[in-house]
Parts: structure tokens; C-alpha cells; sequence
């Protein structure tokens, strides 16, 4: 028989606290930080920690999935169109054929396997934190600065800590708060207008279109994906409809995987 070994409270703190530590201070120093670990981020993640750089999400929320979980207003589906079943065959989401086109996916079963294929590739995620300002030398963004999200919402005055990167991945959804940031500071951003253009009222199938499009280079160092690229570059939004979520955060993976092999960073 097995003596099971006295479980003591002081050491599960110590565990806790030792094991988050290690993981911690591995990931000050990275190739990619993403904001938000919705749908896109968590696809950008998954791409680029596939292809061997290292790559961290923070996510402001406890739980990490962003728009998925919920589906459409509550409904956990989502749909898609064939141009993304490859994304979700890769990550081992099932999806039924509707009809016309359309291809239906449990928002649970998606979030869930987003999540586990950013990790698997070796992505870490960090939970809880938020991202509430940028590091910014020599007019390019070189990483981003954090604090715990619930340090924000207490509203405390607590200084936060830094992580660098070689580039910085805007996946915070329709408030794209990191472009938010970098417009602030510097005053321009890639764009026609040279600011945040805002997102536009729903159109599902220019929306679908658009954000894939519109995933790119925002500040140098710094790209936007997902809704965040909508209302950054002012195109439509499409809803439950996450195909185009999908394939902006695979886009933008690209981008950033080409920038960085290419040394020019």
C-alpha cells in the first residue's frame, strides 16, 4: 500500500507561487506579445509558436476565448464559411455542414481547442493581466507594459512591469486598447486618416472580407488583427460569423513570421 505524503498549505503556496515565477521571468523576453486571447490572438499564437518563436498572449480577463464562448447572443454556435475549415481542422474542432454555404461549430468546443493549440505549440498565455501601455524607443514599439487587471479595476496606484518584445500583436477585439495607446503617444498610425477610423455598423459579408485585409502593420512593431483591425482601419462588423476572425489571426501570424525571418527586427 502507498502512504500518501502529508499535504502541507504552506507548500502548495510555495508550488504556486515558484511555478508561476519560472513561467513568468521565461516569457520578459520574447519574440511576440499579443493583447487579448480571443479567437484571432489565440490563432496568430498558435501560428507563429508552430513556426519556432516564442510568443506570449495576455489576456485581461480570467478566461481566455474572447467573443467565442458566447456564439450568437448567447447561442453557443458559431458559423463559418469553407475558406477557414482548414484552421479548424487543424486544431481538431468538428463543424457541420448547414447548407448554402455555411458550416456550423460548438463556440465551446472552439475556444477550448484555440486555446489548448496555442499552448501545445508552445504558446504561453497569461490570464488576468492587462496590457496598458507600450515600450517605445526610436519611434518603434519594442514591447508592452502590464499590470494585473484587477490592480485596474480596484484602482490602485501600482507602477507595472515590462515585457519586451520584437513585435506586438493588437488582438483586444472592438476597443483595439493598444492602438488606443500608441495613437495617444505618438499621435499617428498607419491609417488613411492617420487615426483610429472606427468600426462601422454590421455587414456581415464585407466585414468577413475586410478583416482579413486590414490585418497589418498599425506602428512599427506593432500589428492589429481580429476586430481589432476593423476598428482600427474602420470596416464593418460581422457578428457571429468567425471565419474571417480566424484567417485574420493566421494573416497576421504570416506577416509577423515574415518580418521576423527576415531579420528586419
Amino acid at each position: 500500500m502507498v502512504k500518501l505524503e502529508t499535504i502541507d498549505e504552506v507548500d502548495i503556496t510555495k508550488k504556486i507561487v515558484e511555478g508561476f515565477h519560472e513561467k513568468f521571468l521565461s516569457n520578459v523576453e520574447i519574440d511576440v506579445a499579443i493583447a487579448g486571447a480571443g479567437s484571432s490572438g489565440l490563432a496568430a499564437a498558435r501560428y507563429i509558436a508552430k513556426n519556432g518563436k516564442k510568443v506570449a498572449i495576455f489576456e485581461r480577463k480570467l478566461s481566455i476565448g474572447g467573443g467565442i464562448w458566447g456564439g450568437g447572443m448567447g447561442y453557443p454556435i458559431i458559423v463559418i464559411r469553407e475558406n477557414s475549415l482548414p484552421i479548424l481542422k487543424d486544431v481538431g474542432v468538428k463543424f457541420e455542414d448547414a447548407g448554402d454555404g455555411y458550416y456550423t461549430a460548438d463556440s465551446i468546443e472552439l475556444a477550448s481547442k484555440l486555446s489548448a493549440g496555442a499552448i501545445d505549440a508552445g504558446a504561453a498565455i497569461f490570464n488576468g493581466i492587462s496590457v496598458e501601455d507600450v515600450i517605445l524607443q526610436n519611434e518603434r514599439i519594442k514591447g508592452v507594459v502590464i499590470n494585473w487587471s484587477s490592480i485596474g479595476i480596484a484602482g490602485l496606484h501600482v507602477d507595472p512591469l515590462s515585457i519586451g518584445a520584437k513585435v506586438v500583436i493588437d488582438a483586444t477585439g472592438h476597443d483595439c486598447e493598444v492602438c488606443k495607446v500608441v495613437q495617444k503617444k505618438v499621435g499617428r498610425l498607419n491609417t488613411p486618416s492617420g487615426k483610429i477610423e472606427g468600426e462601422e455598423a454590421m455587414w456581415a459579408e464585407s466585414g468577413e472580407k475586410a478583416v482579413v485585409e486590414n490585418t497589418k502593420e498599425v506602428y512599427p512593431g506593432l500589428y492589429a488583427t481580429g476586430m481589432a483591425a476593423s476598428a482600427v482601419f474602420g470596416s464593418p462588423r460581422m457578428g457571429p460569423i468567425f471565419g474571417g476572425m480566424l484567417l485574420s489571426g493566421k494573416r497576421v501570424a504570416e506577416l509577423v513570421l515574415e518580418e521576423l525571418e527576415n531579420g528586419q527586427v
